[in-house]
């Protein structure tokens, strides 16, 4: 019998950055190692990821990371954790580690342990062994995992959906999973997006009437963007244009790398006749199809909108097609674009969120996922808690027992003891890494309050010159102020902190040995100026003091 643990390092009370981690006696397996984006924040934070300290710590036991499918919310992690755990194994299917592969600096793709696999195909780890199934979602190649334990089948579904209009590499192996459930699953993990939506996702996750309509009545130039990974609408798009005479226009080098090769493995099917160049930009039949660096919204829809972009112009003719709709913590962003194309006098359409979904499980999908792998205990994840909770009430609607029913939190730690939950309210520590452009450490919570004083409050720099004999002041204070207040019009609040500065520093000179204490100097003017300040204008601005000598 076996001692299993499940918790999650992100995920839980959020929307993206997931990480599931399932320990079976020492053995450490990893589901999924995902980044956010934080809307809200805009303090420089590119994006965001779950602190692996937990990974560091237990190196020599992880057996792997396990992706389900290619979007950064599930595997954008990896190069950040990579860095630290070079030789850590990650398990993905064909895509899934090309896209990888995309996000992967040179010299970490030469050291990374990257290992294919295939659904279907047993992934065995001594007594535990791992099965992957095909699941639908937006993108090919997408998984769940099943792992198998002496106690029982420990099953994380990752993102899906059930539609049978769904083929290929897009195809829900159901019979598959109702093996599974049939023998015997202790725990089942599902994701909770939609779990307040009724009814099941599909048809609502296609879209491809909607993408007719708008080619009909919008006979002018198209601007199209799209989330780069989401192959589905892509395709659904393309296979739109092709029964026009229209040509499609793909901006940007690593679309139009991701495109090409996606078509070059099957992933896309494409008339390249339908492919246009930069010659074609301007012409009234072109569909320009844009899309944004990991799937960071609007970025370079933006940038076209601002007059920033080298290629495109808005015109008023034109029709701004937003092809998703907007999820929860980007709606705000997608109104506010929507105000900006309306300015500009251009027409702007995009999807509704209360008809159209993304490739993300309802309720009835939800219920259908349950009664095909009837597990002993059910535990919801991926979603805010609101989500989270109406997967719960899910599965309660279908009789499952409300203690066999888990709600947790990123940290908490779920334990089964011989396939029965025990609970020893054990909590690991969690928190976020906060990463700002291509470094891999933390920005940390000092650099954000700097940046938040500079951003609401500004900045001022006191420069002065002392003799390097006498230390007499032979220059300034002069006094720079970036963001705090017009200097035109506050003369006489410069003045007088050229004064405070100015005594502060001559108090700090000792006159019989002319020794100068610069670190007493700086906090001192620091801390005079900073109630000054807070006296006169009720602003805290950022002092710093240059003190040199010549």
């Amino acid at each position: 019998m076996s001692k299993i643990k499940i918790f999650a390092l992100g995920g839980l009370n959020e929307n993206g950055k997931n990480m599931y981690i399932v320990n079976v006696d020492k053995d450490i397996f990893v589901f999924d190692a995902g980044l956010k984006y934080d809307n809200d924040i805009k303090l420089g934070i590119d994006y965001i990821i779950p602190n692996f300290d937990y990974l560091i710590k237990n190196k020599k036991n992880i057996k792997g990371i396990f992706l389900t499918h290619g979007h950064e919310s599930n595997m954008g992690a990896i190069p950040d954790i990579l860095e630290q755990l070079p030789t850590v194994p990650v398990y993905g299917t064909k895509l899934t580690l090309e896209m990888v592969r995309n996000d992967l600096e040179p010299e970490q793709l030469k050291k990374a342990n990257l290992r294919e696999f295939k659904p279907h195909t047993k992934l065995s780890f001594g007594k535990n062994y791992i099965f992957p199934i095909s699941v639908t979602h937006s993108i090919p190649d997408a998984v769940c995992f099943v792992l198998y334990t002496q106690d029982g089948a420990i099953v994380y579904t990752g993102d899906f959906v059930f539609d049978a209009t769904m083929t290929g590499s897009y195809k829900t192996d159901i019979g598959k999973l109702a093996y599974v459930g049939k023998q015997g699953v202790l725990c089942l993990l599902s994701e909770s997006f939609y779990a307040d939506k009724v009814g099941h996702t599909s048809p609502h996750n296609r879209v491809a009437g909607f993408i007719r309509e708008v080619l009909v009545k919008n006979p002018n130039r198209i601007i199209a963007t799209i989330f780069p990974a989401h192959f589905y609408r892509i395709q659904e798009i393309f296979n739109e244009v092709s029964k026009t005479h229209r040509k499609m226009v793909i901006m940007g080098k690593g679309l139009q790398d991701m495109i090409n090769k996606a078509i070059e493995e099957g992933y896309l099917t494409v008339d390249k006749n339908k492919i246009g160049t930069l010659s074609d930009l301007e012409n009234k039949d072109t569909i320009v199809l844009i899309s944004d660096e990991k799937e960071k919204p609007f970025n370079n829809l933006e940038r076209i909108i601002k007059g920033y972009d080298k290629y495109i112009k808005i015109k008023e003719t034109d029709t701004i097609f937003i092809t998703e709709p907007a999820y929860p913590g980007i709606e705000k962003r997608s109104a506010l674009i929507m105000d900006e194309i309306a300015m500009l006098g251009a027409n702007a359409v995009s999807l509704s969120s209360k008809k159209h979904l993304l490739h993300h499980a309802s309720r009835e999908d939800l219920m259908m996922m349950i009664n095909l792998m009837n597990p002993k205990y059910y535990f919801p994840v991926k979603g805010e808690y609101r989500n989270q909770y109406a997967n719960a009430e899910v599965a309660e609607e279908l009789g499952m027992p409300k203690e066999n029913i888990i709600l947790k939190e990123n940290g908490d730690v779920v334990e089964f003891i011989k396939g029965k939950l025990v609970d020893k309210k054990e909590h690991v520590e969690v928190d976020q890494i906060l990463i700002d452009g291509k470094s891999q450490g933390d920005i940390g919570n000092l650099v954000l309050k700097d940046r938040e004083m500079l951003g609401e409050n500004g900045i001022v720099i006191i420069s002065c010159t002392l003799d390097k004999q006498t230390k007499e002041i032979l220059g300034g204070p002069e006094i720079l102020t970036r963001g705090f207040v017009y200097v035109k019009e506050s003369q006489d609040l410069l003045e007088q902190t050229k004064e405070i500065a100015k005594e502060t520093i001559e108090a700090n000179i000792e006159k019989n040995t002319k020794r100068v204490d610069y670190a007493k100097i700086k906090n001192e003017v620091r801390d005079y100026l900073g109630k000054f300040f807070y006296q006169e204008t009720e602003s805290k601005p950022m002092i710093i003091t240059v003190i040199q000598e010549v």
